[in-house]
């Protein structure tokens, strides 16, 4: 009987895969799929690492073998390659270099700054002792003479001008006083109520008219201002210009003049070439000054006559209509010249200014 067993089992027909493991041919299929798809996902990890490589700052360095301690792990983070203090020295050279370029900027600043100084004293001295030549435009210099002497007469009628403003101010403000006292004795003087109250009148009367003439002084005032203090001054201040203009431009002159007397050679034909660039620079500038001078005087020139017309005129007509005590032709020169009076208490700020 034992024989009969043992020949079936012979017999049996055992199913074992290639490997010899005794598992059905279904679960050999699932997985030989998920061994694909685990493959799969490797080699795609393994693109996404080569692409983006590691971070070499966040990575260690494992000394000995698996399961040792702590102290054989250097970080990579200590290490510096080659390439590091290449870029930092790197940069360090170029602030240096740009550091150094600014102070080469200033140093050749300060050297012509310096060598035009010393030419330019050097030719107003030579001017002041009667050595030097210098360069003159007799027209225009009596022109500007002139314009500077009108400019001293007018600084005057100006000074003036405010002292009348300031008196007549003061003046102004004790008739108003003296008016408010006329009227205040009128109430409480029966017996001389009339008279008071005429003389109240009066000298209400002659404030309003001085309130009126102090609008139009002052509108002349400011008018004389402006013409000198901003008109003339501008005028004034391109002159300045262009008489430093004309000392550089004789500075220059005399030191191509000397170099030109001196022996040629080869250094001092580059200096004499130097020399009549620099020349040419302060020409062309000495000339285009003294082109914007000639304009701006003449401008000036007929501006100050419009102005003064018109202000002179306004001041003889608001006199004359004031001391004559004609106070419909005071205020129509106002209105003839545009001049709007300030409403008593205008300059005084608001409350809400005040709080």
């Amino acid at each position: 009987m034992t024989d009969s067993i043992m020949s079936k089992a012979a017999t049996m027909e055992i199913p074992i895969n290639s490997n010899g493991d005794s598992r059905t041919l279904a679960e050999d299929d699932s997985l030989e799929q998920a061994a694909k798809i685990q493959w799969n996902l490797n080699e795609k990890d393994l693109q996404q690492v080569m692409v983006s490589g590691p971070n070499l700052n966040e990575t260690s360095i494992v000394s000995g073998g698996y399961g040792g301690t702590a102290e054989g792990i250097i970080p990579t983070s200590s290490i510096k390659g080659p390439n590091m203090h290449h870029s930092s020295s790197s940069s360090s050279m170029t602030a240096e270099e740009a550091t150094r370029g600014v102070a080469v900027e200033k140093f050749d600043i300060m050297k012509k700054w310096g060598l035009n100084t010393y030419k330019c004293t050097k030719q107003l001295i030579s001017e002041r002792f009667g050595r030097g030549s210098r360069t003159v435009d007799l027209e225009l210099e009596a022109q500007i003479e002139v314009l500077r002497d009108t400019k001293r007469k007018y600084e005057n009628v100006l000074r003036l001008a405010r002292a009348l403003t300031n008196h007549f101010y003061s003046m102004v403000q004790t008739q108003h006083a003296l008016g408010d006292t006329f009227a205040d004795l009128s109430q409480k003087s029966p017996e001389l109520r009339d008279e008071f109250g005429y003389n109240a009148e009066t000298q209400k009367l002659l404030c309003k008219n001085g309130e009126t003439l102090l609008g139009a002084i002052n509108f002349f005032v400011s008018s004389i201002n402006t013409l000198v203090n901003k008109t003339m001054e501008d005028t004034l201040m391109t002159i300045k210009m262009y008489e430093n203009a004309r000392l550089e431009f004789d500075a220059y002159r005399a030191d191509l003049e000397e170099l030109n007397l001196g022996p040629r050679d080869a250094v001092t034909v580059a200096r004499i070439e130097a020399a009549q660039q620099d020349y040419q620079v302060h020409k062309d500038k000495y000339e285009r000054l003294r082109s914007d001078v000639t304009i701006k005087l003449k401008f000036l020139e007929e501006n100050k006559v419009k102005v003064m017309h018109k202000q002179l005129l306004l001041f003889h007509n608001a006199i004359s209509a004031y001391f004559a005590g004609n106070q419909q032709q005071l205020e129509q020169t106002l209105k003839q010249f545009s001049i709007k009076l300030k409403p008593p208490g205008a300059d005084k700020p608001s409350w809400l200014e005040e709080q």
